[in-house]
């Protein structure tokens, strides 16, 4: 594919990325010295998701917990061998150490698995809690490219404005490969001051569009509600956050206030959020018993469960797409398992998997996959996603064309067929 072409040519070039490549490559076999840190859990959503803090006891290779003299050895064989033949000498240890570290990381093959030196893990902490802004737009990773992707502009954004589109994918960020990146360094690289500009590659039908996107501080309704007529209400949820399942309540009294008989819930293009909130939502749609659980490599159970009494009555459809993900996930899971609503689209993302966040002692930081979730019937969709009860997929040549969405209108189509 083009893209992959031109990304091997973009590797071919200077001498850092070079050596960051052959160091990812050899630290598949390397371990790594560290001694007992504290990790501490950052409050996170299903897409980046936490389950409390503890403690981190990071050993090595060896019986002990350290690293193991083969191995010790042979770091400071290849440390020599690229001090004296590499042909440039910019390279500093630093960068030697990093790549060591990221590709320990890379070896569990895991994309949402990553390190962070001290610098990117506070730049990531300030632009998560400080005065930032971005383009407007939802971020994923496309796990057949390796590259992130947009996910969905926000309605009224910069993003919008400026033509991005849903699976778009982000080739390059200020001239910066977005290759294997991490989806949180990514939108580190996407933020900034607010007034200031983001030059940004797409890779878009085999195309490559240079696209130069204003940051500026964009108010993300997280729900919208209309009546589409005939009795059907329509309820949107962009992602799930803090304040969603409040506005959810409210898009539901709204809709039963305009006469609703049936309704249409589209997640599509929802990449995730917190589970505390899909969960809320979920106890005012299923009826009594399990929403989801989640499970570590030692089999302990964490469960969230719905006891039944605002359970939705009404006829559902729900609308899901390529980028309905995580907590989206979990939401149609739910619904489908307890044959709640018709789920129409395209099959979902197929993420089944909760990170943590861990700081270590000298500032760094790793993001790591610590249990996977499982719908009420115990499915994990890691990978396969949720697929459709009524298969539509997305006419973009008539969306973009002229507005025409006939997913939408397949929604309506099925919801009427059980209202009458």
């Amino acid at each position: 594919m083009e893209v992959f072409e031109q990304q091997n040519r973009c590797q071919s070039g200077g001498g850092g990325k070079f050596v960051a490549g052959m160091i990812v490559g050899i630290a598949t076999a390397l371990l790594v010295v560290c001694v007992g840190y504290v990790g501490y859990q950052i409050q996170q959503r299903v897409e980046g998701g936490g389950q409390g803090s503890q403690q981190v006891n990071a050993g090595g290779s060896g019986k002990d917990g350290k690293l193991s003299d083969a191995v010790a050895d042979k770091i400071d064989t290849l440390e020599y061998m690229i001090e004296h033949y590499y042909y440039k000498d910019d390279i500093s240890r630093e960068d030697l150490e990093n790549g060591i570290y990221q590709g320990l990381m890379d070896a569990v093959g895991d994309p949402y698995t990553s390190y962070f030196n001290a610098s990117d893990f506070s730049t990531f902490m300030e632009q998560t809690t400080g005065a930032y802004y971005g383009i407007g737009a939802y971020v994923a990773q496309d796990t057949e490219r390796n590259y992130p992707k947009i996910n969905s502009p926000i309605p009224g954004s910069p993003a919008e404005e400026v033509g991005l589109r849903p699976n778009d994918i982000i080739f390059e960020v200020e001239g910066q490969s977005t290759y294997g990146m991490d989806l949180d360094k990514v939108v580190s690289l996407i933020k900034g001051e607010e007034g200031t500009t983001v030059r940004m590659t797409i890779y878009r039908d085999g195309e490559y569009l240079e696209m130069a996107v204003q940051r500026r501080q964009v108010e993300i309704p997280t729900v919208e509600q209309k009546m589409l007529g005939d009795g059907m209400a329509y309820i949107r949820i962009i992602e799930f956050d803090e304040v969603t399942p409040s506005q959810f309540e409210q898009a539901l009294q709204a809709s039963h206030s305009g006469g609703m008989k049936g309704l249409v819930l589209d997640l599509r293009g929802n990449p995730g959020g917190s589970v505390n909130a899909v969960v809320d939502i979920a106890r005012m749609l299923l009826p009594k018993g399990l929403v989801v659980y989640t499970e570590d490599k030692y089999g302990r159970r964490e469960e969230y469960s719905c006891d039944g009494s605002n359970e939705f009555e009404l006829p559902l459809v729900v609308l899901i797409d390529g980028n309905s993900a995580s907590a989206s996930e979990l939401l149609s899971g739910a619904i489908q398992d307890y044959k709640k609503g018709t789920l129409v689209g395209t099959t979902t993302f197929g993420k089944g998997i909760v990170q943590q966040m861990l700081k270590l002692g000298d500032g760094s930081a790793i993001k790591i996959t610590i249990s996977s979730y499982y719908t009420p019937k115990g499915r994990n969709i890691h990978g396969i996603g949720i697929e459709p009860d009524v298969a539509c997929p997305f006419d973009g040549e008539a969306y973009y064309g002229s507005g025409y969405d006939n997913q939408l209108e397949k929604a309506k189509e099925v919801l009427l067929g059980i209202m009458e």
